[in-house]
């Protein structure tokens, strides 16, 4: 079966809250459709191409940080142009030479629609070679945040796993990260939206930017 994607969402570019297209296509793991992972979070990134060092460099990455993931109730797809089989080559490749299996499905996207459906590759791109893009995707199937970066440069698997945890810290209570923000550090409080907040004196602190304990990670202690 072809990769496909909706159709409501074909050349329509995703933003942050928007529902993820769906799409359903074939895997190194047999078929698949991202509403599969309805109540969980994705982490659903593209690659340039198989083969190449920075891709390399990444799937081993990810996939030895892939137990990282699962603890957060994430998992991961990747996707790229290239087809079933050379995403099977390439990841026999990489456990030959590297000592790791990569464990999540890569999806393939011969005719671009997926990626075209994310906004990934403007409509009349000729390829896919600049693409290194991430979409953060949540449990209801809503994107939270995304990634873009150029082919040169390879993505930090901590940035990912901090983004999972930081989106899902915020879900759970009303707070806010700060500036990178790590499990564990201070968090901050939304500012006060009315004039009494503002002026109250008795309160700590600067009233726009105001920190406090993480308390799950101290219940977690």
């Amino acid at each position: 079966m072809d990769s496909s994607a909706d159709d409501t969402a074909i050349c329509s570019p995703v933003h942050l809250g928007d529902a993820a297209p769906n799409f359903q296509a074939r895997t190194t793991m047999g078929d698949m459709s991202l509403s599969d992972y309805r109540g969980r979070w994705v982490v659903l990134f593209s690659h340039p191409a198989d083969f190449t060092p920075v891709c390399t460099s990444e799937f081993v990455a990810l996939s030895r940080a892939h137990d990282r993931f699962k603890a957060l109730d994430c998992d991961l797809v990747a996707i790229s142009v290239d087809s079933l089989y050379a995403h099977l080559g390439w990841i026999r490749a990489i456990h030959e030479h590297f000592g790791v299996a990569v464990t999540f499905p890569i999806v393939e996207d011969p005719s671009m629609v997926i990626g075209r459906a994310y906004g990934m590759l403007a409509d009349n791109a000729p390829d896919a070679a600049t693409v290194r893009a991430t979409f953060f995707i949540d449990p209801e199937g809503i994107v939270r945040a995304k990634l873009c970066y150029p082919a040169t440069i390879g993505r930090s698997v901590e940035e990912l796993l901090r983004v999972v945890a930081a989106l899902q810290r915020v879900d759970s209570d009303n707070v806010v990260t700060p500036e990178g923000w790590h499990p564990g550090d201070d968090v901050l409080l939304p500012p006060h939206q009315d004039q009494v907040g503002a002026l109250d004196a008795t309160q700590d602190g600067c009233w726009f930017h105001r920190t406090r304990p993480d308390k799950q990670s101290e219940a977690g202690k």
